[in-house]
């Protein structure tokens, strides 16, 4: 009894001891496939169960894309096919926006979408769908893309916003294609000979950096179609035309290269500039010629519009030349401000000639005639330094004859009386000396002939330079 008691207890203490090593192993190999599933998210070059992958690997969520794509079994350093033929890249472009056009910098900012099409069949997998599969910017980094830059570029950035706005899709038979959305801002040469009435031919290159023509060739995928635009509406410019074009560049250290150009023509709207340059102008012009109707002895009133016109045009001047590039040659907009600058100028050099002739036939009056004795000079004398006809009892100034003295200044009386016989005509024209004579001695019609010049003048220049510029 005693024997078999024992016995039981043997055979019970055993099958605990049976049971704590089958736990015990099995926990080792619990804690040893935890263990692989974490080393392998670092070792992706392990291998592969070849039984999952011949099944659809687009549906297999058990090999992670690295292990898919073998990455860790090639060089991505290296560019496909290398030691071979260049590799063919495609690229077409859909232009989002123009964000802004700098005269003063000469550059423009766009925001494009630039896509890339090339073939790695080191990327090549197997699937029955033929579905291809996307990637982000993080598998990007581990494989060979191309190294496209834009030529000209003075910034540029790709948008991260709220992640890196970067898509990498893979095809099954090793199709890639790579998009990206960025925004560039290029110099484009400008030609301000016209302006505002110009036209802009601006263009965005793109060139391969490190790969020559014998290792890279980059076209336009689709001809004309691979550049694509969305509805573009710019405040001071339209937008004529888009064209994709190409061409090669030759570098003297390291060989041509593959170009392709995004041209398009800026056709500058000229609304703007005539209200806020145009009108303001000609509109002072008009108002420098009211002082022709405005009495020549009104010294203040002549003399402030003419100043007030002269700083105003200075102003316009002034402000124009603030938003544009220091060029060294004339723009089209820089004729018409200072011709009309000139106009004004002369409206007040002409009030000036008027004044000063006033004067001198007021004095040439008092000289020829008796002043009565009573006049007082000083209460004759307005402010404005003239002496006035009704303060001065003065004949009727008379009409001077052509005579054949040497002295234009000879009164009537002193003129002899010489007529000429009967059947014959004397025509003599007046001197240069004679006719600056009549107009000294008859000043108002300085302001009746600018009455009419001016204006004449002024529309003579508008039909030229509109349709020289127009």
């Amino acid at each position: 009894m005693k024997a078999d008691s024992l016995t039981c207890l043997a055979l019970t203490v055993a099958g605990l001891l049976a049971t704590a090593a089958a736990g015990r192993g099995s926990g080792r190999r619990k804690h040893k496939e935890v263990f692989l599933q974490e080393n392998s998210k670092f070792k992706f070059g392990g291998r592969i169960n070849y039984k999952l992958k011949r099944q659809d690997s687009t549906k297999t969520l058990l090999i992670k894309s690295e292990q898919l794509l073998r990455i860790e079994e090639h060089d991505f350093a290296m560019r496909p096919g290398f030691g071979g033929a260049a590799i063919p890249v495609g690229i077409d472009v859909q232009v989002e926006s123009i964000d802004s056009i700098s005269e003063v910098n000469m550059d423009f900012t766009m925001t494009l979408y630039l896509r890339h099409y090339w073939k790695d069949e080191r990327l090549a997998f197997p699937s029955r769908t033929n579905r291809s599969r996307t990637f982000d910017s993080r598998l990007v980094k581990k494989i060979w893309v191309p190294d496209v830059f834009f030529v000209h570029s003075k910034r540029s950035f790709i948008h991260d916003t709220t992640m890196e706005n970067i898509m990498l899709r893979v095809y099954p038979d090793g199709n890639i294609l790579y998009s990206v959305r960025v925004t560039v801002t290029a110099f484009c040469s400008m030609d301000f000979s016209t302006f505002p009435l110009d036209t802009q031919n601006c263009s965005l290159e793109l060139e391969s950096y490190a790969y020559n023509e014998n290792d890279l060739m980059l076209y336009w995928k689709n001809g004309n179609d691979s550049l694509r635009t969305d509805e573009i509406v710019l405040s001071q410019f339209f937008i004529e035309h888009f064209q994709a074009s190409s061409g090669l560049a030759f570098y003297s250290s390291t060989g041509w290269y593959n170009r392709l150009f995004i041209n398009f023509i800026l056709r500058r709207h000229i609304f703007f500039f005539m209200l806020q340059t145009y009108f303001p102008t000609m509109l002072m012009v008009v108002l420098s010629w009211v002082s022709f109707w405005i009495d020549r002895r009104a010294v203040p009133a002549r003399v402030s519009l003419g100043i007030t016109t002269v700083l105003t045009m200075s102003t316009i001047i002034t402000g124009v030349s603030s938003s544009m590039p220091q060029v060294s040659y004339v723009k089209a907009v820089d004729i018409y401000l200072w011709t009309s600058f000139l106009f004004v100028f002369l409206s007040v050099i002409e009030y000036a000639a008027v004044n000063y002739c006033t004067t001198l036939e007021e004095m040439r009056k008092m000289k020829r005639w008796k002043i009565p004795s009573t006049f007082n000079a000083s209460q004759a004398m307005a402010f404005d330094g003239c002496f006035h006809d009704d303060d001065i009892e003065l004949t009727p100034f008379s009409r001077v004859a052509p005579t054949l003295t040497s002295d234009p200044l000879t009164t009537p009386a002193q003129t002899p009386d010489i007529r000429p016989t009967e059947g014959t005509r004397l025509r003599r024209q007046r001197s240069v000396r004679e006719n600056v004579d009549l107009l000294v001695s008859n000043s108002y019609m300085i302001d009746s002939y600018s009455r009419l010049a001016f204006p004449l003048s002024y529309l003579l220049f508008n039909t030229i330079y509109w349709s020289l510029y127009s």
